[in-house]
């Protein structure tokens, strides 16, 4: 019965593919790349015993990255152009905003070049996302956009400012190392700065990989993850590793096919780096059949650490899951109530779908390496990918059995559940859900 816990901890399945996601270097968004990832995936999924593997492909705008630079007296400054930042020359003054929380913005940017860190002070109540801050720079009439990396070590960060409703955006936007950063708020702070962004946004093709296994039931558990990752790194933690475990749970779980009580559905979207597009266009595939969705666990950030983090976004039968698995191998597990809307679960969770968050605890605020060339496999363990696997293919049973129950939310709840956080505010600024025109925040 438990041969399987063995074969998941001597495995090589998931650290193989792994290393195959990430020896494809670029990943981006709609580049041969991601396609290839996308096959690569498809076809592991079909060799561990998962059934019916597919790639649902779609259309996005595309973006690739050009050469990038700001130019402060007679200076140039290394930088990288964020995803999704329109092509374009912009000069004015530069201003330090230091975090770039949403006060800091209250007031007339007119015709400047903003920079913020990207992190928040260790006592602010929430993390202040990417895009959040961009839209407040673009709404305080803002000529550019600097987002200057918090983690030293000359790593430019990168990250869409797009959305899937408006995938360019408004002013061009650049990451630079906190290094560039502190000599730009240094010797620049005040003096006219330029940002120079040259990028190219052709049409381009992304798609969703999808395959099954347990029973020809209505009701369906989805494990996923996202196969794509920023251009400028080889994308280990986010999220090759979430891919690599949506690959080892489906092999292990073919070995356990006949516990499963309802179907178990493997998907890894695509396009989830410029505005979970991916996974935006699977929940709305599904439309009315989103009710069949018994409850998602999503990949996206395992294995960085050893502990598994679920954030449950307030269901409270996937955190009694999560403390029977938990109990159950007796082995830590975290779990937060909280709403979590910058990964693939959320175009689910906000039509009230239950649904995980998986990630692993680590140390610091923020992304750490990720978005940053510095997202590499040495930082990551193969012993650290067999374990959380075997948590996660017995939570997957757990929840796929049929004497667990767990019901959806209205939608209102949560949204309710964002203005309770102190969420929901920043989700309109960008764009997202609850809904409010962008533009209309005091």
């Amino acid at each position: 019965m438990s041969d399987w816990i063995g074969d998941t901890f001597t495995s090589e399945v998931g650290w193989n593919h792994l290393e195959r996601l990430v020896d494809i270097g670029n990943r981006m968004t709609g580049s041969p790349g991601e396609r290839e990832a996308m096959e690569a995936t498809r076809d592991a999924l079909e060799r561990v015993g998962a059934r019916n593997a597919r790639i649902d492909s779609f259309e996005i705008q595309g973006w690739e990255r050009g050469d990038s630079a700001v130019y402060a007296a007679d200076t140039t400054q290394d930088c990288i152009a964020l995803p999704r930042s329109p092509a374009g020359t912009a000069s004015g003054e530069l201003v330090d905003l230091g975090y770039g929380l949403p006060e800091d913005f209250d007031r007339d940017l007119s015709g400047k070049v903003v920079v913020v860190s990207t992190t928040v002070p260790d006592h602010y109540d929430r993390f202040i996302h990417r895009r959040e801050k961009y839209y407040y720079a673009v709404e305080a009439g803002a000529a550019a956009f600097v987002f200057a990396n918090h983690v030293p070590g000359q790593l430019p960060p990168t990250g869409s400012v797009g959305t899937a409703d408006a995938p360019i955006g408004d002013i061009p936007a650049v990451g630079v190392s906190k290094e560039v950063g502190a000599r730009l708020r240094r010797r620049f702070d005040g003096d006219e700065v330029t940002v120079d962004v040259t990028c190219e946004a052709p049409a381009a093709e992304s798609g969703n990989v999808h395959a099954e296994l347990g029973p020809d039931t209505d009701e369906e558990v989805l494990v996923t993850s996202h196969l794509d990752a920023h251009d400028i790194a080889e994308g280990a933690m986010d999220n090759g590793a979430g891919t690599a475990m949506v690959v080892e749970v489906a092999r292990a779980l073919a070995a356990r096919e006949d516990e499963l009580d309802t179907r178990v559905r493997f998907v890894c979207f695509g396009a989830e780096e410029v505005g979970l597009v991916g996974s935006e266009y699977e929940a709305e595939r599904l439309g009315d059949d989103r009710a069949n969705v018994k409850a998602i666990v999503n990949n996206d950030g395992v294995v960085a650490g050893r502990t598994l983090k679920l954030t449950t976004h307030g269901f409270d039968e996937l955190e009694a899951a999560a403390e029977t698995v938990a109990e159950r191998f007796d082995h830590d597990v975290s779990t937060l109530p909280e709403q979590l809307p910058h990964s693939d679960h959320w175009p689910f969770v906000a039509h009230g779908v239950p649904a995980y968050m998986v990630g692993s605890e680590k140390e610091g605020r923020g992304r750490g390496w990720g978005h940053t060339h510095a997202d590499t496999i040495e930082k990551l363990e193969s012993r650290t990918l067999r374990e959380q696997a075997i948590l996660l293919t017995e939570l997957t049973v757990e929840l796929a059995d049929a004497d667990r129950e767990i019901p959806h939310a209205d939608p209102a709840d949560i949204a309710a559940a964002l203005e309770a956080e102190d969420q929901a505010e920043g989700m309109r600024v960008t764009g997202d859900w609850p809904s409010r025109p962008r533009g209309s925040h005091s």
